[in-house]
C-alpha cells in the first residue's frame, strides 16, 4: 500500500534552514509560519531572539552545572532567579544594552562589594558566552562598572559589645556556639560539621577537619587544605565544653527543638534569636513584641566574632603566619587585612613602649 505523500515547507531564519511537514501543503505552510513566529519570540532554538531567561538557564545547565560544585551552582541560581530574570528576563538577548545591565548593578548598591562583584561576574559570564556563541554581535556586559558599596569586610566587636555578648552567652541556648566562634575563630560552616570526637579534651585542641558545604547539608572536607587545622581551646572556654560533652559522634551544636544537627537556615535563626535578646538586654525599645529602636548594630554578625578572634591574636602578639594557620586562611594576605587594623590595645602598648624608652 502506497504511503500518502508528505508536503514540506522550507524557510530560512537568520542563516539557518528550517523545514516543516504536513498532510497538505497548507498544513506544512501553517506550521512553518508558527515556527517562524516562535523563533522570532525566542521560544525555540538557540539564537539572539531567545529571552534572557531562557539563555541564562541554558548557560547555567550546559556550561556551569557540569563544572562547578553544588554551592557555586546555587550561588549562580540565586543571582539568575533572584536578580537577573526579574529585571530583564523577558527581553531578548540581542535587545539587551549595557545600560540595562548597569542598572541591575546600581540597584544593588546597598549590598556589599563582594555581592556586587559576584553578580557582575555572573552577568559578564552569561553574556560573554552568548557573544562567543555568536548569538549577539556585541557583549553589553564587557565594561560594566561596580557602583560604590560598603566594603563588606567584617569588623571586630567593641569592648562593650564583647561584655554584653559574653554576658548573654551565659544564659542563651546559643551561648556555647557564640563562644566557640569568639574564642576559637571557627567559621559557622565548620561549627555545623563539628562532632564531639573532634574535641580533644586531653590536649585542649579542636580538630577542624570538615565543614558543611554552602547551601547544602553535605559535610565534606574544608574548601582548601588550609581549613584543616588544630585550634587551642582557651582555659576560659574549656569548662563550658566539658560540661556540654556528649557522645563522640553527636554534633556539638544542635537545634533546640529537634536536637538534630544545624543547617545554615537554623543557625541563622539561632543568631537572629541571640541578637534579638542582645538588643533587649542592651536597652532596645520594644513595642508589641517588636523591636522599634535597636540597641545593637545591624552589622553584628557571627563573622564579627571570628574577626575579633583574629584581632585578639594580633593583640596577644601571635605571629601572623601562626594566625593564618589558626584562621584557616589559604592566603596570608587575608590574615594581613585583619592584622593591619589598628586596635586600641596596640596603640596603648606602643605608647607604653615609647614611654619606657624615653629618657
Amino acid at each position: 500500500m502506497d504511503k500518502k505523500p508528505r508536503y514540506r515547507s522550507t524557510f530560512y531564519y537568520e542563516g539557518h534552514r528550517y523545514e516543516t511537514t504536513g498532510k497538505t501543503q497548507k498544513e506544512a505552510d501553517q506550521k512553518a509560519a508558527v515556527r517562524r513566529e516562535q523563533l522570532k519570540r525566542g521560544e525555540i532554538g538557540i539564537s539572539g531572539n531567545m529571552t534572557v531567561a531562557r539563555w541564562a538557564e541554558e548557560w547555567l545547565e550546559t556550561y556551569k552545572r557540569p563544572s562547578v560544585g553544588e554551592g557555586q551552582y546555587k550561588n549562580y541560581l540565586l543571582y539568575i532567579d533572584g536578580v537577573i530574570i526579574p529585571a530583564i528576563g523577558s527581553m531578548t538577548l540581542k535587545s539587551v544594552k549595557d545600560v540595562h545591565l548597569q542598572k541591575i548593578l546600581n540597584s544593588r548598591a546597598r549590598k556589599s562589594k563582594s555581592d556586587l562583584s559576584k553578580l557582575r561576574m555572573t552577568i559578564k559570564a552569561i553574556f560573554q558566552r552568548a557573544y562567543q556563541s555568536k548569538l549577539i554581535v556585541n557583549n553589553p556586559a564587557e565594561f560594566l562598572e561596580l557602583p560604590a558599596a560598603k566594603d563588606g569586610t567584617h569588623r571586630s566587636i567593641t569592648d562593650a559589645e564583647r561584655e554584653a555578648v559574653l554576658k548573654l552567652a551565659e544564659t542563651h541556648h546559643a551561648g556555647l556556639w557564640v563562644k566557640m566562634i569568639l574564642y576559637c575563630g571557627l567559621r559557622p560552616g565548620e561549627t555545623r560539621a563539628l562532632d564531639w570526637r573532634h574535641i580533644d579534651f586531653k590536649n585542649k585542641l579542636i580538630h577542624v577537619e570538615q565543614a558543611m558545604k554552602a547551601h547544602s547539608t553535605i559535610i565534606d572536607e574544608p574548601k582548601t587544605k588550609a581549613g584543616i587545622r588544630n585550634i587551642p581551646i582557651p582555659d576560659v572556654y574549656y569548662n563550658d565544653l566539658l560540661a556540654a560533652r556528649k557522645g563522640p559522634f553527636d554534633p556539638v551544636f544542635t537545634k533546640p527543638e529537634t536536637k538534630g544537627r544545624h543547617d545554615k537556615a537554623s543557625m541563622d535563626r539561632l543568631f537572629k534569636s541571640f541578637r534579638r535578646e542582645l538588643n533587649i538586654m542592651c536597652g532596645a525599645t520594644v513595642k508589641r513584641n517588636k523591636i522599634i529602636i535597636k540597641a545593637v548594630a545591624d552589622d553584628l554578625v557571627p563573622y564579627c566574632l571570628r574577626h575579633t578572634y583574629c584581632t585578639d591574636l594580633q593583640d596577644k602578639g601571635v605571629p601572623i603566619n601562626i594566625a593564618r594557620y589558626l584562621m584557616g586562611h589559604s592566603d596570608i594576605s587575608l590574615t594581613a587585612k585583619i592584622y593591619t587594623h589598628t586596635t586600641d590595645k596596640a596603640i596603648q602598648e606602643a605608647a607604653n613602649k615609647i614611654n619606657a624608652n624615653s629618657g
